[in-house]
């Protein structure tokens, strides 16, 4: 008898273990298809799935919170210098492939523009570093050419068109609104393999025309802090220095030049400078062009400018002194070309 009562015990006992662990696993099982409804993408959900995700705001908010992190993450990501990547700016393009995997350009509200645009106005508040603001020029216009080749405005028939943002009236809004033309195609993006049609809501054509308003401040900020620097120096160039004869200048010719012309040579070192910054952050060709055309422009009509004002300059001496340096700035001019 003390022997079937042991037996009975257990059984009893296995049997309870038996249950207990039954129960445990269908606990388990149940967690699991929960947490599976938590984390199911909404496109491949069941119907039923959907509609339960649907009202369940505790899940909506979960979705939200989940965006707002990704939003976050790409903030912090190209808030850093992240450089290039055989001559395209990394950050631009993490900047494209995650809208369009987003869908953002297609949504009729969403904040990660906002959060975009001042980010690049928090970055450029340094109007002093210009290989900073070259770094933002080249990934700003990088984005805006891929903007300009992946966005169309929706207006399928049957709909009604949401308001358009005002159309550009600068010269370089202008000129950033023609994107798609043959001299832009000099960049350095390859983006046949990137770029995506999308029909664009409002929101998306808003940040197109804020990100060319953008682009024109940085080129701006750019182009105007060298002229800042060679502003005393060109005064400077239109007088040849006491020590100078106009003799020697005839004589020695361009060696005396080069080795009298301090101001003409402080200019090309400046020039250098800009130069070297806008290819080491791989500006598009065409606005490094636009860059130099408008700076010798300046140069030129700030010489004609000072030779008006300051008659006693006009001599034969200073013209001769003029002459050399003008002849090192071209030589300087066919050196950059042909790089």
């Amino acid at each position: 008898m003390a022997i079937m009562r042991l037996k009975s015990q257990r059984f009893g006992f296995y049997t309870f273990i038996f249950l207990f662990s039954l129960f445990n696993f269908s606990c388990t099982l149940n967690l699991m298809a929960k947490t599976a409804i938590l984390f199911q993408e909404p496109q491949s959900a069941p119907p039923a799935l959907k509609d339960y995700g649907n009202g369940d705001p505790k899940l909506k908010k979960s979705s939200a919170e989940k965006q707002q992190e990704n939003v976050d993450a790409l903030i912090d990501c190209v808030a850093k210098n992240l450089g290039y990547c055989e001559g395209k700016p990394v950050a631009a393009f993490t900047i494209y492939k995650c809208l369009l995997h987003w869908k953002s350009f297609e949504a009729e509200k969403t904040s990660v523009f906002d959060r975009l645009i001042q980010l690049i106005g928090s970055a450029i508040e340094n109007e002093e570093d210009n290989d900073n603001l070259a770094y933002w020029l080249s990934n700003t216009s990088s984005l805006l050419f891929l903007l300009q080749r992946s966005l169309k405005a929706a207006g399928a028939p049957g709909t009604v068109s949401r308001k358009k943002p005002p159309q550009p009236t600068s010269l370089f809004g202008r000129m950033a609104q023609g994107l798609r033309s043959a001299s832009f195609a000099n960049m350095h993006v390859e983006a046949t393999d990137v770029v995506r049609q999308v029909e664009a809501k409002y929101p998306a054509l808003l940040f197109k025309q804020q990100l060319t308003a953008y682009v024109e401040k940085i080129y701006g900020i750019i182009r105007d802090n060298i002229k800042k620097e060679l502003s005393s120096l060109i005064s400077l160039c239109i007088q040849a220095p006491r020590t100078m004869k106009a003799s020697m200048l005839r004589i020695s010719g361009r060696s005396s030049g080069q080795t009298q012309s301090n101001h003409w040579q402080k200019i090309i070192e400046n020039l250098d400078i800009l130069l070297k910054i806008l290819q080491d952050n791989h500006v598009p060709p065409v606005l490094a062009q636009k860059i130099f055309t408008q700076i010798f422009s300046y140069i030129n009509v700030q010489l004609f400018n000072s030779l008006l004002l300051r008659r006693e300059c006009c001599s034969f001496s200073n013209g001769e002194y003029v002459k050399a340096g003008l002849a090192e700035l071209e030589l300087w001019c066919a050196k950059a070309t042909s790089e």
